[in-house]
């Protein structure tokens, strides 16, 4: 990505986030503390890829924390104990094989320009993770969000679960689970409940049915 390209990212990013950056951040407390968490060895490695400004990376637990991402800014907002690699993710990454713990990613794949760099990227993601290491991956499910999609400026890539779920298949995961519905679409739009809400959303998952147009998968490495 031409220099040019990560200024316009960087714009776009603080346009899209800087008024509700507070709130993103009590939001992604939550989010680790209450969901994520569990699924993070406290001793593991673990790498955030398209880290933005660092909600989640910042606040997970684990002995050894990455974060990926082309936006020049996330140097500035990420933790000391958070190693950042400034680069195209479909790219070889700059750790060894299989050692990671898990990938995690949120909001991220609907921005890569075509299926063959999500293809690269997640190829990249089970080289470096462990067997029995997780990629976790929440981003906006095209069948429920529909034209909404769209109205993001950098959406280029659309995806259901069922279609992340055939990637990750052809490149040698095996699906753990599966959610068509998790969360709400998005936090970019004015849409700020109070963090309690979250807290009791995350604990009843009848009202993901209701409410839910992200989608959740998460895949293992055999």
């Amino acid at each position: 990505m031409s220099h040019a390209a990560q200024d316009q990212l960087e714009i776009t990013y603080d346009r899209r986030f800087a008024k509700t950056s507070d709130y993103r951040q009590r939001v992604w407390s939550i989010l680790t503390r209450d969901f994520f968490q569990r699924f993070i060895p406290a001793g593991g490695a673990v790498l955030d890829l398209g880290c933005g400004w660092g909600e989640f990376i910042n606040q997970i637990q684990a002995q050894r924390k990455f974060g990926m991402d082309l936006n020049p800014s996330s140097s500035q907002h990420l933790h000391a104990d958070v190693t950042l690699f400034h680069q195209d993710c479909s790219t070889r990454w700059p750790l060894e094989t299989a050692a990671l713990d898990t990938v995690f990613t949120s909001n991220f794949f609907e921005h890569l320009p075509d299926k063959e760099a999500l293809r690269r990227t997640m190829a990249e993601a089970l080289r470096c993770l462990k067997p029995g290491g997780r990629l976790i991956c929440l981003g906006p499910n095209i069948r429920y969000v529909t034209g909404g999609y769209w109205d993001f400026w950098d959406h280029y890539l659309p995806l259901t679960e069922r279609s992340l779920q055939e990637g990750m298949e052809l490149v040698g995961f095996r699906i753990e689970w599966s959610v068509d519905r998790f969360l709400p679409y998005t936090m970019a739009k004015g849409f700020t409940p109070p963090t309690w809400m979250l807290a009791a959303y995350l604990r009843m998952p009848f009202l993901w049915r209701w409410a839910g147009k992200q989608f959740l998968v998460v895949a293992v490495k055999p």
